[in-house]
């Protein structure tokens, strides 16, 4: 139900409650995915010291950098049906709690099994937390809001990366304060605050309008007129009706790509970057660079898709372009500069692709369906995850080159532009 179908009053009263909403919940959230982001990507700045510390080679290193997924994977579907049996408050505060202190752990690894061993259950303390923070959105904002929404937690993912290549490149300069790698340094500063966000999560976060005592009477009977009026409007309510939905399938497989594409990047362009004889310090500062044009161009873009409400087309458009980067990183990247140049398109076209997509399965599900339908096309996708920075580590042995994994992603994201497009005809149809 959009605003304009409510009484002028009415209208004006949600319109206040979902500002309010907004500016308690978001910022929040864009926090603790700042964190939850960066937990995932500083191994690749750790990779720069780590790996010799721990005599692991490429393939090992893609391995454990990968193997997180595996254990998201595994857990992410009874992990956000509990969130939907606890509630987001609770359920998501757990979580932030559970992977500080995993992540911490990280600085305990003396090989390659426990370096396993760790990011495995790290990947079991954080699964459910996208999927989870997603259906909590879609249950508080209607759809003329949700992409901006979901764009600013999203945001996390690029912002995470403008702040944590420098914040990376100076905490490795603590190498041998207090007896500590530099490596081992880092994981504990980005691991322990979100121990501290997940209790901000308990105390800030409502599992719904009424629990809101931060609303005025008028703006919670609002709020909640406009979110009845839509979960009406979206039919699929049961889990197994979203399984067993072709819709739900794509969108996995679309997800899969770009996930590979984005972490296959992320995960690896500090040691990209390490081929130019630059400093860990310099590495720092310089791969933050492309994600400062990945977030302006991602929230440029939600701006767009919500005005003009055509997500799948501009789903298309951002894979094509990520396509097109990674092309351009292995034909024309001649210097390390005109690479990364290519990778930054790459990057801008994967950021959007993520604030774009999450808009669309929450157009035909609700109720038990969007919480178990976004954790199992989460859980596909994030196979990506593993499979993409495994498979850099592979083709970087088995070559000796980047180009080899560039190739592969390149191809991936091929593929995703073509499922999106059958996602158009598919919606088309129904």
């Amino acid at each position: 139900m959009a605003l304009t179908d409510l009484r002028p009053a009415f209208a004006g009263a949600a319109e206040t409650g979902f500002r309010k909403i907004a500016v308690r919940f978001v910022p929040l959230l864009l926090l603790a995915y700042v964190f939850n982001y960066l937990d995932r990507t500083c191994i690749g700045f750790a990779a720069l010291t780590m790996n010799r510390d721990l005599g692991l080679s490429n393939s090992q290193f893609g391995l454990g950098a990968g193997i997180f997924f595996a254990g998201y994977c595994v857990f992410e579907i009874p992990s956000n049906m509990a969130l939907y049996r606890f509630g987001a408050r609770r359920w998501i505060a757990r979580i932030m709690i559970t992977w500080g202190l995993a992540s911490a752990a990280t600085a305990l690894v003396t090989g390659p099994n426990s370096f396993y061993l760790v990011r495995f259950l790290l990947g079991v303390a954080e699964a459910g937390f996208f999927p989870g923070v997603t259906y909590f959105l879609a249950a508080w904002f209607p759809a003329q809001y949700r992409t901006r929404m979901l764009a600013w937690f999203v945001l996390g993912i690029p912002l995470s990366s403008v702040v944590g290549g420098p914040v990376c490149g100076a905490l490795l300069q603590l190498n041998g304060v207090l007896g500590l790698a530099g490596w081992k340094w880092l994981f504990l500063a980005v691991s322990l605050p979100c121990v501290l966000i997940g209790v901000g999560v308990y105390a800030l976060l409502a599992d719904r309008p009424r629990e809101a005592t931060w609303l005025l009477p008028e703006e919670r009977e609002a709020v909640e007129a406009a979110l009845t009026g839509e979960v009406r409007e979206r039919p699929k309510a049961r889990l197994l009706d979203a399984l067993g939905d072709s819709r739900v399938w794509i969108l996995a497989g679309i997800q899969f790509c770009f996930t590979l594409g984005s972490y296959g990047i992320g995960i690896w362009l500090p040691l990209i970057m390490s081929q130019g004889q630059l400093s860990t310090f310099a590495i720092g500062w310089l791969s933050a660079i492309p994600y400062v044009f990945a977030s302006v161009a991602m929230m440029a873009w939600a701006w767009a898709v919500d005005r003009s409400g055509r997500r799948i087309v501009h789903q298309t458009v951002t894979c094509a372009i990520a396509a097109a980067g990674l092309g351009g990183a292995l034909l024309l990247g001649g210097s390390l500069l005109v690479m990364v140049a290519w990778l930054t398109i790459a990057l801008i076209g994967v950021t959007a692709a993520r604030a774009v997509f999450w808009t669309i399965p929450t157009r035909f599900l609700t109720g038990a369906a969007a919480a178990g339908g976004l954790a199992f096309i989460n859980t596909i996708g994030t196979l990506g995850g593993f499979a993409g920075p495994y498979m850099m580590g592979v083709l970087k042995d088995m070559t000796g080159s980047f180009l080899a994994g560039i190739a592969g992603m390149a191809a991936v994201m091929v593929a995703a532009t073509l499922l999106s497009i059958s996602l158009r005809l598919v919606m088309t149809r129904e």
